[in-house]
């Protein structure tokens, strides 16, 4: 697999019809197809902003027909305000003393924040979350890592939020959930827009593909290598907005 991306941002800026987007270059996947990758620069998209409304703002001026849409997971987030805020959680006992033993995951953040550990309590259970933890002690010793988010399940590696690193001081206050419902939500969208969409939660490591809209022309393992650079960047690029145009 081909990558054939400029990497200086500069380089890669373009305008066109009033949108700002980054040129990131064609990739070609393992099946020899080629792709043109377009990432779409926004706003700061609050929370309860509409999808559909982002999508003909920043993504219907550069559309083109047979394009698909890559829909970053933080922004679907904040639009159906699958969020909590650190004045809804509330640490216990377990959360203020785990988060001491916790590690930092490949991103840089993980659960050694007490609230964020506490969120995981909320949604899994204090006997889930007491399992994974020492799971996930005893696999560490063997190199195994991930446990933890393996056995609490429902989503928990999704969590974003309630960490000072963000460029974005509402993420110091805030934590994004993925939503349980990622393939509807590509569903509507699509049948608002005609566009059809992947709900997609990437970084650098590693793309996590959430949900699609029905009859998406590629399949997972195509997305996976119009992906596999993260054309979305990071976050404080404010890229949300793959468009993916097949070349060949």
């Amino acid at each position: 697999m081909g990558i054939i991306p400029s990497r200086n941002l500069e380089e890669q800026r373009r305008e066109q019809n009033g949108v700002t987007y980054f040129d990131r270059g064609v990739i070609e996947g393992r099946d020899g197809r080629k792709y043109s990758r377009y990432a779409i620069q926004t706003h700061f998209v609050k929370v309860g902003e509409d999808q559909a409304a982002l999508v003909e703002k920043y993504v219907r001026p550069l559309y083109q027909p047979g394009d698909m849409l890559s829909f970053g997971a933080k922004v679907m987030c904040m639009c159906v305000r699958s969020v909590k805020t650190r004045d809804e959680v509330k640490p216990g006992w377990w959360a203020n003393h785990l988060w001491r033993f916790a590690g930092i995951n490949h991103t840089g953040v993980g659960m050694h924040e007490p609230y964020k550990l506490q969120l995981v309590i909320d949604m899994c259970g204090l006997p889930r979350v007491l399992l994974a933890a020492a799971a996930s002690a005893v696999t560490k010793l063997f190199g195994m890592h991930g446990v933890f988010y393996k056995v609490c399940g429902k989503g928990v590696g999704g969590i974003d939020g309630f960490y000072t690193r963000s460029s974005f001081e509402l993420y110091h206050q805030m934590a994004l959930i993925n939503p349980d419902n990622p393939d509807e939500l590509c569903a509507k969208l699509y049948q608002d827009t005609g566009i059809p969409v992947v709900l997609m939660d990437a970084n650098d490591l590693q793309r996590d593909q959430l949900g699609k809209s029905p009859d998406f022309p590629l399949t997972d393992a195509q997305i996976q290598d119009a992906m596999a650079d993260n054309p979305s960047g990071q976050g404080d690029e404010l890229t949300p907005f793959i468009l993916i145009r097949l070349l060949a």
